[in-house]
């Protein structure tokens, strides 16, 4: 086993330019003071997060938002597979977002990962050579046994919450590329979810929109008023309001059970 799985000093620099020769598949590792490289035929699942005890790869230490033990890198047929299993969105470089509880295939060769938090992004270097590798980079602070903080979450009426989740719910799902629903697509579900209630497309963009300027008034969030996006708009206040309650962990993807089975 010890051939198999192995300490990488914090003197090897970042993964982004090089990593030690090992054969196909190796998972790479690495933070700001040291990591760990696993061979895919070592059955041994890499927990990175907070706490710096409990981890095999520390992340965030200083940020209570991350959790103690964030995520969990592990073999799947002949493939490295990430699991979100904190309460923060791990961010690819193409801006998709794994939350909490979701999964994904991490590729051959250099992926950053970033743990999402609301007022900094906290590097993950992963490396896998040939077929596969990982690494993991970070700041390295104190705080490793404190609760996680998640002073961060929106508070949210039951029917913004309702309203905010089945707009959401693509990428709640993690879909790839994900988009809100259409005004018309979120009457027609709560109209079948809520049939004694009168959804329409325009409530439940007035509901939305009293939300962007509740955020932007009273807590700063940028990108939520027309005025601050150039045209076209789009989707863009509500991708931005999405992605900011993602971040903020004031949706996640247990809420999709408000939406039935």
């Amino acid at each position: 086993m010890t051939s198999k799985v192995s300490i990488l000093p914090q003197d090897l620099g970042s993964l982004s330019r090089s990593a030690p020769a090992a054969r196909p598949g190796t998972l790479f590792v690495m933070g700001a003071n040291g990591g760990m490289s696993v061979a895919p035929d070592a059955d041994f699942p890499l927990m990175f997060g907070r706490n710096e005890p409990d981890v095999h790869v520390c992340v965030g230490a200083g940020d209570r938002r991350v959790s103690r033990q964030q995520g969990l890198i592990t073999r799947e047929a002949s493939r490295w597979m990430l699991r979100n299993t904190g309460k923060l969105p791990i961010r690819f470089p193409q801006a998709r977002l794994v939350l909490g509880g979701g999964k994904a295939e991490l590729p051959a060769g250099y992926t950053p990962l970033f743990i999402v938090s609301a007022r900094q992004e906290h590097l993950l270097e992963v490396r896998v050579t040939a077929p596969a590798g990982a690494g993991d980079r970070w700041a390295r602070r104190n705080s490793h046994e404190a609760d996680t903080y998640d002073h961060d979450v929106q508070k949210l009426r039951k029917d913004e919450k309702l309203v905010l989740v089945c707009l959401a719910q693509r990428y709640l799902r993690d879909e790839p590329y994900p988009q809100p629903l259409t005004w018309a697509q979120v009457a027609d579900e709560l109209g079948v979810l809520c049939p004694d209630e009168r959804w329409s497309g325009k409530r439940a963009a007035y509901i939305v929109t009293n939300v962007r300027q509740r955020l932007s008034r009273e807590h700063g969030v940028p990108g939520l008023l027309e005025e601050e996006i150039p045209q076209p708009v789009g989707n863009a206040l509500n991708h931005n309001l999405i992605t900011h309650l993602l971040v903020t962990t004031t949706l996640t993807r247990p809420d999709l059970d408000l939406l039935g089975p």
